[in-house]
Order: structure tokens, then sequence, then C-alpha cells
């Protein structure tokens, strides 16, 4: 019996007695009743207060509701017990077999168990990365790659069609800057004073110049635009290689070019325009985003007629919505803070809703540390931690789940040492260990001529203590991946996966699944075969949404 499944028991008895004329609610009776695993064992399984949110309503005393509550539930054949304790809290014990049943739920489900429809029928753009094609992605950009990719991978299972979206930033004073460095390289000069250094300018530099010979003695201004055009487009290509090999591919990349080439801007002050959200003070364009909670006005149009950076924020979130996006979420780092409130303003100023039509999530720093000291420096980029260094030091498998263990409004110190090493102390080692053990019980069963069969499986012999610990901790999993979505925290399903690998092996040290020597297999060892698969099949599903690998044997 899964938590969904005690909530509709739950539901069912309330109906019962308010139809038996022995409980008078106000209001219909709820479709849905939380359940909650209680914090002391001894308490039972399940707990839940819904008498004592239903008692005064009905005009009674909540024990006396809970009374009644427990009488009817202990009719139903999936439910062994349930007491009143304190004011009116009900505890739940469910029986072995209707518990045992959540193996099975798990394998019929297979890779979709835990799916949701928390999001069916909602379009969502997810933007995230969106790194500068100046350079190679840095360590807070590798963050938002593993974290912005377990997100879309949480969405999509919780019933969203999500498009993942990169916004290139090929327009402006930071690109003029790439080029000016790269050109500087090719004629053997010192990189500007707001240049970009490290290897590979150089490296870029060279190719260039192998591609077109003489391009370093052209006109600087002809110079310089050969240089940002072959510049930007191989940093890109680069960016988007490492990001394929990370395991994170998207679906559109934006160009911010195309924002100012297609008359995107105007069209978006035009629409702001219509609706009163823009005036006119001191020769420029203004937005009211003061009226939406915004410290203050934002320039659009500066007086000498060029676009305000917010400019392209608008004609960017016009275009998501144009294109039919329910939600849009962006994924930003700390240093754009100060960022937020703007966004929400426009989001308002357009009709929309804030932090639903538009979501802007905060991401904290990466300390990287080796021998218990920060690392500061890359041996490539010269200034900077890149995806590639990380993923250097200790895998992609691990960086992934490192990145994404963590709440994204924590500043993360990841010790390499530690995530490089394979030990039961690196939590990603311990996940994934666990997964191939399970794998390796069921190899050896099947050697045995024992397999996971639902056929013959028997739910009620599963009655240890540590088997019914393991089978409420499966029947989480559902309720885990739809908050973790619902919340934008990815970090929840790695803490699961890590808490459900030390219950599987306190359950595999106590109770033995296969027969040993000359021992005859039993219906328990069958069944406990079948709890074995869907452990496994829950961390596979559980890895996955992470975006890494559950392997069959370490």
């Amino acid at each position: 019996m899964t938590p969904d499944q005690l909530s509709d028991a739950i539901v069912a008895a309330l109906t019962s007695l308010v139809d038996a004329g022995r409980v008078t609610l106000p209001d219909p009776v709820p479709t849905q009743v939380r359940v909650e695993r209680p914090k002391v064992k001894e308490h039972g399984d399940y707990a839940t207060n819904i008498a004592m949110q239903l008692g005064k309503k009905a005009g009674m005393n909540p024990r006396e509701f809970a009374e009644l509550l427990a009488a009817e539930l202990a009719t139903d054949d999936g439910i062994a017990g349930a007491e009143v304790a304190g004011p009116g809290f009900l505890n739940i014990r469910v029986a072995a077999g209707a518990q045992g049943e959540i193996a099975r739920v798990v394998l019929d489900a297979g890779e979709g168990y835990g799916r949701n429809d928390l999001y069916a029928g909602q379009r969502i753009n997810l933007e995230f990365v969106s790194a500068n094609p100046t350079g190679p992605i840095h360590i807070g950009g590798v963050r938002w790659a593993a974290v912005g990719d377990s997100l879309g991978r949480l969405l999509q299972f919780s019933g969203g069609d999500v498009t993942r979206e990169y916004y290139f930033n090929d327009h402006g004073a930071q690109i003029d800057r790439f080029a000016r460095s790269l050109l500087a390289s090719a004629r053997g000069e010192e990189a500007p004073e707001d240049g970009y250094g490290g290897q590979y300018i150089h490296d870029i530099a060279a190719r260039i110049v192998e591609d077109h010979p003489g391009a370093a003695t052209l006109p600087d201004d002809e110079a310089a635009e050969l240089f940002r055009a072959e510049g930007v487009e191989q940093m890109f290509a680069e960016i988007k290689g490492s990001l394929h090999d990370f395991g994170v591919d998207f679906d559109v990349f934006f160009h911010e070019n195309h924002l100012h080439e297609t008359g995107a801007v105007d069209r978006a002050i035009a629409r702001l325009t219509e609706l009163g959200k823009m005036y006119e003070s001191e020769g420029a364009q203004w937005l009211r985003t003061s009226d939406y909670g915004d410290d203050k006005d934002r320039v659009v149009i500066k007086s000498d007629g060029k676009p305000a950076y917010i400019s392209g924020d608008l004609a960017y979130y016009l275009d998501k919505r144009e294109r039919g996006f329910d939600r849009a979420i962006i994924m930003l780092g700390a240093d754009h803070h100060g960022y937020v409130s703007r966004m929400m303003a426009m989001c308002a100023a357009f009709g929309d809703e804030p932090g639903v039509n538009l979501e802007i999530l905060i991401g904290q720093m990466v300390n990287l540390l080796r021998d218990g000291q920060p690392l500061r420096m890359s041996k490539r980029a010269g200034t900077v931690i890149t995806l590639e260094d990380l993923v250097d030091a200790i895998g992609v498998d691990a960086a992934r789940y490192a990145l994404a263990r963590y709440s994204t409004d924590s500043t993360i110190d990841l010790d390499l040492d530690l995530w490089a090493s394979a030990s039961n102390d690196n939590p990603v080692y311990y996940v994934q260990y666990a997964h191939a053990r399970l794998s390796s019980i069921l190899r050896n069963g099947a050697d045995l001529g024992l397999t996971a069969d639902l056929g013959a499986f028997d739910p009620s012999l599963l009655v240890e203590e540590r088997a019914g610990d393991l089978l409420r901790a499966l029947a989480e999993f559902p309720r885990v991946v739809q908050r973790a979505a619902e919340l934008r925290e990815p970090h929840r399903v790695a803490r699961y996966l890590e808490d459900t690998a030390s219950t599987f092996h306190k359950f595999y040290d106590v109770c033995r699944v296969l027969p040993q020597g000359d021992e005859e297999a039993t219906d328990t060892h069958r069944a406990r075969l079948v709890l074995v698969s869907a452990t496994r099949q829950v961390f596979a599903n559980g890895l996955g949404l992470l975006g890494v690998s559950a392997p069959e044997r370490m």
C-alpha cells in the first residue's frame, strides 16, 4: 500500500462515516488526505492529522473523531491497525501483504515509477547555463548545467513539455573585448587591459590564423570583425561539445542578435506602450517597473536612442510567451540577485503572473578543494576553474551528482579527493554501489534459476522490520519526485537515494535474499528477490533523473 493508496483508503473511510450519518461535515469529504512517515518507528508506518482538521468542523472532539476513523479503517484488509495519539493524531500500521504490494507496484510501472501529472499540458521553457561565448564554461555555469538538466528531467517526469534553451549572448561589449583579445594574440601583442587571458585565447587565435592566413594583418576594423565571427563560432562549438560530453543537450540555442535584427525589441516596447506601461522623460523611454515592486523605473531606450540592457530582456520574455510557453524558468548566478525584482516587474507589466509565468532561480558559488586547499586557477582558462577541469578531476557522474546534490541556495565546497574516491564516504559511489550490488544479487539469483517472478510473488512474506523499512522507502519515491519538481530542488532526489541506499544495506545485512549451499529456495527467497528488483528499479529511475549512470558492476 503506497501513501497515495493509503490516502484513498482514508478518504473511503471518511466517506463511509458520512454516508452512515455517523459524522456530519459542512463541506464535501476531501479527495486527498496527507499521510506522513512518523519520526518514531514505534508510532506506526504512517500518520495523519486529518481528525484534527475535520473534528471541530464535525462538531466533535478531534480524538473522538479519530477513534471513529480508526475503527472504520480497521475494517480495511490492507490496514493492520490504527491508533489514536495525542490530541487526535492517527498512527496507522499497514498489513504486511498490502505493504509488500509496493514492490509489485514499482515493477509494474518500471521506468515510469515515480511519474506524475503535476505539469501535464504545460509548456515550460527552461533556460540555464547561457554562458557568454567568450571562454570555457566556468564552475558556476557547470553547476547550472547539472542542476538545470536534472530539473528538466524532473519537470518532464512530472508531465511537463519542457524545452531546454541556451541564450547565446553574441551581442555587446563582452564579445568586442573577446574579439580584441584574439586579435592581440594573433598579432603577438599583450591582451587588452579589459580583455580575456588564458591559453584558450591563444589556441583559438592560432586556429583562425591557420584557417585565414593574413587575418592578423587586415585593417583593425576588418580584422576585429573576422576574429569576432570566427572566434565566437569556435568558442560556442566548444561549449556545446563540452556540455554534450557532460550529458547536457539543449533543444534551442537562441541568439541575442536575433532580437535586435528582427525588431523584437521594438515589438516589445510597442506592446508595453499599448498597455500604458511606457512613458518618455528626459529624452528617454521608461518602463513603469516601480508600479510592480521594482525599486525604480527602468530606462528601456536611452536618450541617445540606443537600447538599454533591459530592452533585450523585454523582447526575449515576450518572444518566449509568443512561442506558446506557459512558464519561463531562468537559472542565474548569485551575481544576478538584484536582477530579479526588475524581471518580475517586467513580467507583471506584460499582464502575466510573476512566479508562475516567469520564475528566476538564483544559484550560489562553488568552491573546489584539493588537499584541503581551494583551487583558483585553470591551466587552460587562466582565471577560472572550468567544466573540463572538474570532469578531469572526478569524472562526469561524480561532477553531476555533486553539483545537483545540494540546494542551489547554498554555497558548495567540493572536496575533489573525496568525490574521486571509491569509498562509501563518496555519496555518488555509495549510491551507485547500491545499484551495482542489487544488480549482482539479481545476476546471482539468475545463476540459481531464480528470478523476480511477480506471478509467484507472495507479498505477505516480507514481514521483517527491515523489509518494511525498505518498502516504505520505495513508496516515498513518487512523492519525493513530485516535491523536487514542484520546489525546483533536484537535490531532494539525491538525498533520497542516499537514505534509501542505507535502508537497503540494513535490509540486506539481516535478510538473506538467496539460498546458500544446498539450501532449497523458498517463497521467502523469491519474495525478497522481487523486493531487490523493485529497489534496483527505483535507484535506476532516481539516478536517471539526476543524469547519472546506474552501473551494473563496480
